[in-house]
């Protein structure tokens, strides 16, 4: 359950927190996330993250807020799978910015959360230049009634801590093998289908519009991509194109997508676009038909990615 800026319910005590902006919910989070409902059930007590929007280096240091994995409803729709109780959602302002780690651990950890064990990743920390440490935390838990458990890290096949600067890299990149490896799952784009201009469906090859999500999204680089997009009606398999049309001369970046065996249009409804494969770069043609050939080479190579790939 998602809830706002406030309190708790009055009827939940002596919750177990974790803190974080958990931009990705990568496969690091997901063990603490774990790790936080079985605590939360050994102590027969309820789960709570506290995170933060916007993330904490577009108030802090906006030079260097990087671009993020997940936007808006997509970190949410991640969250609900993970089974814990409470999302608490608190806004990054620069007065929190200014608190010191025994600050937060009073006023939003124990005034709000009513913390009585927090789980801790295994290079977090909060409250002013991060200096809420391990063992900070450990002093004021004692001081003050609650517990203290840090997570060790997750590593990737790599042999490196999965973590969600290492994924916005390998997406940047195009890596999208390396960064489903980070994330435990495909990477993906979320977004309501709107109407278009109809050019697909006149080539053969109808589309469904995505508008593009927020400007802080990471995006893969621009081509055209083998598919799997989540809707209301099941999943279908496609290939979308990310870049301009160039062939009609549009230069604006659009996210299109044919959806493969699929009848019907998709207006008004929220989809999930997952990236499977990178098949080629945008390109011009000289003619429609030789974009229709092209389309269906694509289809073909789309196809063969879909019945490889779980």
């Amino acid at each position: 359950m998602s809830i706002p800026d406030t309190a708790l319910p009055p009827d939940v005590h002596d919750t177990v927190v974790t803190v974080g902006t958990f931009d990705g919910v990568h496969r690091g989070h997901q063990d603490v996330l774990a790790h936080l409902v079985r605590r939360a059930a050994s102590l027969g007590t309820r789960s709570v993250l506290v995170t933060f929007e916007p993330h904490p280096l577009e108030v802090v240091n906006p030079a260097a807020a990087p671009s993020l994995l997940t936007v808006g409803d997509e970190k949410l729709e991640v969250l609900a799978e993970s089974g814990i109780d409470y999302v608490a959602i608190v806004p990054f302002t620069r007065a929190l910015a200014a608190f010191g780690a025994e600050q937060f651990v009073d006023e939003v950890l124990v005034g709000r959360y009513r913390v009585r064990h927090l789980l801790m990743g295994h290079d977090h920390g909060f409250g002013r230049n991060r200096a809420g440490d391990e063992s900070v935390l450990r002093a004021l838990g004692e001081a003050r009634g609650f517990t203290v458990e840090a997570v060790d890290p997750v590593v990737g096949p790599h042999g490196q801590p999965v973590s969600s600067t290492a994924i916005r890299r390998a997406v940047a990149g195009g890596d999208l093998d390396r960064a489903r490896d980070g994330l435990g799952r495909h990477y993906a784009v979320g977004g309501r289908v709107t109407r278009g201009e109809q050019r697909g469906r006149y080539l053969g090859f109808p589309t469904i519009n995505i508008p593009l999500p927020s400007p802080r999204k990471l995006l893969p680089p621009q081509g055209v991509y083998a598919v799997r997009v989540q809707t209301p009606r099941g999943a279908f398999g496609g290939m979308l194109n990310l870049g301009p049309r160039p062939t009609f001369g549009d230069a604006g970046v659009t996210l299109e997508a044919h959806l493969f065996d699929a009848a019907g249009d998709f207006y008004g409804m929220r989809v999930r676009v997952d990236f499977l494969r990178r098949l080629r770069d945008t390109a011009r043609f000289e003619t429609p038909e030789a974009l229709v050939e092209q389309l269906a080479r694509d289809e073909r190579a789309a196809r063969e990615t879909l019945a490889l790939t779980s």
